[in-house]
């Protein structure tokens, strides 16, 4: 069988319909939008649509869209960009304790650089308590940063209930989406948010090209400078192809998310049953009622994650141990250890399969057999060695 990819949410790859879109402005339109020239135009105009269809699916206005290089970056302009220009109004910032490490590292250098920070905990779900971030607003915060939902384990955030909290204080609601963007209907308007982040190469767009929604009126100042592209929020030629593939995916994803979610939700079930036929304890982590469909997260009592992935790994099945930026450091989840404690045995255990374009029953069949026998030889193995 051909190799099995079960870390969608590392990244995705980019759906045949995104390409063929995107193949033009790489050779036949591949103006400067900056130019004044026809080529120039052409180009201009495809970056205008792409910029409007994108505010579509968000429910946003095209002028409230920054086209930036991915999630990383909309996450460091969104905290950055806004805490610069209005530290005047307070230095205090809100996050979690389960962000990406674009936004946790990016708070750790603000905090450097004399901004107060408060962190919330999660509960054993990986969500947090809306008393708890009441209880943290003060007059000085001005930003307060939330995933909408998490990457690792897939719980998602009360966000509608931290829009309404935040609606009534002057503090700014960014959320980094790029995780849920695609999978889930997002309604920024709706749901209150002031910034969300957002990066194409998660919902099968091509990687180099994400977005922040930056609402109206609200002022952020620039972390690169050159040109006025981006009403001078963002220098730098823009990425037309990248910007036209990340429309075109981002309009897919919204046209057939429930779709998704209905496959993936049965990729889950899949799982469990292969699980139970095998006797195979088997735990999962994150909500069971909030979270993304396509994300898995399981913890296999005595089994390490290392291991079994390199077991998996050898059978040509690509799974996870956590965010794709830590991989390779030998460094335990943060996210595991915020809801379970850092002596918590799941700690070492947690893995991550996360299903997406491409993923068929008969993979999943193959693959959940094969986690199955893997789990069962080790068990068998560590018995013995007992």
């Amino acid at each position: 069988m051909e190799p099995i990819y079960l870390d969608h949410a590392a990244t995705s790859p980019v759906d045949k319909r995104v390409l063929d879109e995107m193949i033009p402005y790489f050779s036949m339109e591949f103006g400067n939008p900056s130019s004044t020239h026809l080529f120039g135009r052409k180009a201009k105009q495809a970056l205008f649509e792409a910029r409007a269809r994108i505010a579509h699916v968000l429910g946003a206005n095209a002028n409230e869209i920054i086209f930036t290089s991915g999630g990383t970056e909309a996450n460091n302009l969104a905290l950055v960009g806004y805490v610069r220009a209005n530290a005047h109004k307070g230095k205090h910032l809100i996050t979690t304790e389960i962000e990406h490490h674009a936004i946790l590292h990016t708070i750790d250098q603000l905090e450097q650089e004399g901004f107060s920070v408060t962190r919330l905990p999660v509960d054993s779900d990986g969500r947090i308590s809306i008393a708890d971030l009441q209880d943290a607003l003060t007059d000085e915060t001005i930003v307060v940063s939330i995933m909408f939902g998490n990457n690792e384990v897939g719980t998602l955030q009360p966000i509608v209930e931290i829009g309404e909290l935040i609606a009534d204080h002057q503090a700014v609601f960014h959320t980094d989406a790029v995780q849920a963007a695609g999978i889930l209907s997002i309604d920024v308007k709706a749901l209150k948010i002031d910034m969300a982040s957002i990066s194409s190469h998660k919902l099968n767009g091509p990687k180099g090209i994400g977005c922040l929604y930056l609402r109206e009126n609200i002022e952020i100042q620039p972390m690169f400078f050159g040109g006025e592209q981006e009403k001078r929020r963002r220098a730098g030629t823009e990425n037309v192809p990248g910007a036209v593939g990340f429309a075109r995916a981002f309009e897919l994803a919204a046209a057939e998310y429930q779709d998704r979610a209905s496959k993936y939700t049965y990729f889950r079930s899949q799982f469990f049953a292969i699980m139970n036929e095998y006797k195979i304890k088997v735990t999962e982590n994150g909500s069971d009622k909030y979270k993304l469909p396509h994300i898995l997260n399981v913890c296999f009592d005595g089994v390490k994650t290392e291991a079994l992935l390199m077991q998996l790994d050898l059978l040509g099945i690509a799974a996870s141990g956590g965010s794709a930026c830590t991989a390779g450091t030998h460094l335990p989840s943060h996210v595991i250890e915020a809801m379970y404690g850092k002596e918590s045995n799941k700690v070492d255990e947690a893995i991550r399969f996360s299903f997406g374009l491409g993923n068929t029953d008969d993979q999943l069949e193959f693959t959940f057999n094969a986690i199955a026998k893997a789990v069962r030889d080790a068990h068998q193995q560590n018995a013995f060695i007992e």
